[in-house]
């Protein structure tokens, strides 16, 4: 069963009209949520209140949607434990796991209503014949399921993990007779990348072990380096680590690739401490104007640290074996920052630059940071110290 939890923070079951659930350390594990009473909280505690009266009338089976909230005043260490950085946050949380991606849609009872029902929307679609497999869009990637019956826990399992990663791939299950031919081994997941003659991945663990299944479907359908656009970068921005980013032009999908590869090949133990990006060289021209860029000179590899922004010095030095690794990792121990307003360390100066290091000029101010959460929408509890 699909059990979504709204708060203001977001869960979804409202115990009677007009009443939201409160929450405290006590009960959070139990009905998930977030709200705090600054201006902006005030002001959408009304919406979200009707928006669940709404929802409950739709959904009367409090096991459905549940809506809930917290006071982070009073409950700080509950507000530490989800990075609440801003008030009011809209947290979903599905089947007690919360969804990375927040409700930052209009505040309207009607917004909020349309996007509870879009979340009750079974993300699989059924394959009704085996021949719709070679009309699968290859552009996306897509998960298959082939199950002997719905009921069952395999499906079960299955269905969990495709309404978490729902935005993330398209899901699709086969059952009975019409999957037969594909369980010659039994019930079994496939993963189809994208690209038409990208190979099938099959999932080699346990159909029912929840934890296995939905790391092996997240490291499928979330890529390594993802794309940013005006609609996600204010929720890429507060994940609160820096960016490497490749500007490309958008049909330049060979830099594109020689980027991951490298990324890949040399950062892979990095992420978590920094976000790998592509970004459009069209339409993110105002961050390449930051660092005295055009689309014309794109490819461009950069950081933005959220203070200030660092340019890696040319596309071809991909090719050099740890050359982006080391960029990244002058990032982290203050290096870049340093040398851009002092000139280069001393170990790595020529003769006579010494007295030169006082010119040396600052770093570009960060661009990306102007895509975080606006304090005309938002009470901001907390700056970044960034690099």
């Amino acid at each position: 069963m699909n059990h979504l939890c709204c708060w203001q923070v977001t869960g979804l079951y409202t115990p009677g009209r007009g009443e939201i659930t409160s929450l405290d350390a006590g009960n959070i594990d139990d009905i998930l949520s977030e709200f705090h009473q600054c201006r902006f909280s005030q002001m959408l505690h009304p919406i979200f209140e009707e928006a669940s009266n709404i929802v409950r009338e739709e959904y009367p089976d409090a096991t459905q949607v549940v809506f809930a909230r917290v006071d982070c005043d009073q409950h700080s260490d509950i507000a530490q434990r989800y990075r609440i950085s801003k008030y009011p946050t809209l947290k979903l949380f599905r089947n007690g796991m919360m969804m990375k991606r927040e409700y930052r849609g209009q505040r309207s009872v009607t917004a909020i209503a349309d996007f509870i029902r879009q979340q009750k929307v079974d993300p699989i679609k059924e394959i009704e014949n085996l021949e719709e497999i070679s009309t699968v869009d290859r552009s996306r990637r897509t998960i298959i399921g082939y199950f002997e019956k719905r009921d069952s826990a395999n499906y079960r399992t299955y269905e969990k993990v495709a309404n978490i990663l729902r935005d993330d791939c398209v899901f699709l299950a086969a059952f009975g007779d019409v999957s037969k031919p594909e369980r010659f081994s039994g019930d079994n997941i496939i993963y189809k990348p994208m690209g038409e003659n990208a190979p099938d991945m099959v999932y080699m663990g346990s159909l029912t072990n929840f934890d296995l299944s939905y790391a092996w479907t997240q490291d499928k359908c979330v890529p390594l380096v993802r794309e940013i656009t005006f609609e996600n970068g204010e929720e890429l921005t507060e994940e609160g680590i820096p960016f490497l980013i490749l500007f490309h032009q958008k049909d330049d999908t060979d830099s594109l690739e020689k980027f991951q590869q490298e990324v890949a090949r040399q950062l892979i133990s990095e992420k978590g401490s920094i976000n790998f990006l592509h970004a459009d060289c069209d339409k993110f021209r105002h961050p390449l104007l930051h660092i005295q860029k055009t689309p014309a000179d794109c490819p461009v590899i950069a950081i933005d640290s959220f203070r200030h922004m660092y340019v890696f010095p040319e596309f071809s030095d991909l090719a050099v074996p740890g050359k982006l690794r080391q960029f990244v990792l002058d990032l982290h121990s203050g290096k870049l920052h340093r040398e851009f307003h002092h000139g280069p360390d001393p170990t790595d100066s020529t003769p006579g630059q010494e007295e030169n290091r006082e010119m040396a000029s600052s770093p570009p101010e960060s661009s990306f940071q102007k895509l975080a959460p606006s304090e005309t929408r938002y009470t901001i509890l907390r700056d970044r110290d960034e690099l």
